[in-house]
Formats: C-alpha cells, sequence, structure tokens
C-alpha cells in the first residue's frame, strides 16, 4: 500500500497508469461478511451495499479524523460571565466498540467560564467528534468534558449522558426499556456540591 493510500484510508490507488483500480478495500471486506452470513452480494437487492455500508461507516467513525481544536476554529471569545452556561438535550449517535451495534441518546452539558465563552454551536461539534468513533459511553462522557476542559480552561464542566444501547435491546438481555446515565464532573463541578446540584437541577427542567 503506498503513501496515498495510507494517507486517505479510502482507495488504493493503481501503481501504473491506465490499471484498473481495485474496489474499495472496506466495499471488498463488506461483500466478504455478506458471503460469511451466507447471502449473495450480487443479487439485486446486495449489489450496492456494500458501498452503503463502506459510506456508512465512514460517516460513523469521521471523529476519528477530527480534533476539538478543528471543530472549534477559535470560537472561544473574551467575555465577564462567571454565571453557569448549560446546553441540553444534545442528541448523538454512536456506535459500542464491543458490537458495533449503535447507542444513542443526549448530552447535557454545563459550564462555568472563567474569562472566556465558546459559541453554543461548538459544544455540540465536540459531542460529535467523540460520538463519532468506536465508543463506550463512559469514555465518550469523559472526553466530552476533558475535550471542553483543555478548549476553554473554564473553572468547571459538568456532562451528563443519558442513552439506549442496542447491544442491550437487540441481543443478550434484550431489554428494550433499560437505559444508562453516565456522568463527568471536572473542576467546580466535582469539588463544589452546590454547583453540581445546580447544575443536575437545570438538566431536569
Amino acid at each position: 500500500m503506498n503513501n496515498k493510500t495510507q494517507a486517505s484510508g479510502i482507495r488504493r490507488i493503481a501503481e501504473e497508469p491506465g490499471q484498473e483500480m481495485p474496489a474499495d478495500e472496506l466495499e471488498c471486506l463488506v461483500r466478504k461478511v455478506l458471503e460469511c452470513l451466507g447471502e449473495d452480494p450480487e443479487r439485486a437487492g446486495l449489489q450496492r451495499t456494500p458501498v452503503r455500508i463502506a459510506n456508512a461507516l465512514r460517516f460513523l467513525t469521521s471523529g476519528y479524523q477530527q480534533t476539538v481544536e478543528g471543530v472549534v476554529e477559535g470560537a472561544v471569545f473574551p467575555d465577564d460571565c462567571d454565571e453557569m452556561v448549560v446546553v441540553k438535550d444534545v442528541e448523538f449517535y454512536s456506535q459500542c466498540e464491543h458490537h458495533m451495534l449503535p447507542f444513542f441518546g443526549r448530552v447535557h452539558v454545563g459550564y462555568i467560564p472563567d474569562g472566556t465563552i465558546i459559541g453554543l454551536s461548538k459544544i455540540a461539534r465536540i459531542v460529535d467528534v467523540f460520538a463519532r468513533r468506536l465508543q463506550v459511553q463512559e469514555r465518550m462522557t469523559a472526553q466530552i468534558a476533558d475535550g471542553l476542559m483543555s478548549i476553554l480552561q473554564p473553572k468547571g464542566v459538568g456532562v451528563v449522558v443519558e442513552a439506549n444501547h442496542f447491544c442491550m435491546m437487540m441481543r443478550g438481555v434484550q431489554k428494550q426499556n433499560s437505559s444508562t446515565l453516565s456522568s463527568a464532573m471536572r473542576g467546580i463541578f466535582q469539588q463544589d456540591v452546590r454547583t453540581r446540584m445546580e447544575f443536575m437541577e437545570l438538566i431536569r427542567r
């Protein structure tokens, strides 16, 4: 595999001019999975499935190619605000790293500025940086909190994630009504009980 292939992670480049470009490696792997499941990738309903799945997987794992700094793009502004800022109900979709099945739900984020504030839409973008990877909910929650702390350097950050996991709903214990809550508190949110309680009360409203 040449350097261009490694950089793009998408297509293998033909080594000689005029040589037919081989099919995408990820698409080939999907075709192999279909065959292993007893399916015929050439039947009408499946002919485009490897392409669709490959494109979907690239989108759903696009967070690997992103950073907090890259999505924020300098949208951090000086401001004297020193009261809590809360963004509720940021929807997210991710995939668990154990079965590659979806988990999805809402993220609630709060922070107390220390001389700077962040563009509100950037909070949702930070959520997607970490959601669009193979994940576990606990780690994703902590990564969102740490990402905000690193880019904003506030007095503190609180993150709560509510999610439903298909790996519990579709397989295994098959509990369709189960949900999972996780939290990550940093700075004053971790140190001060009153701050933490104010945040939890605000996201319940």
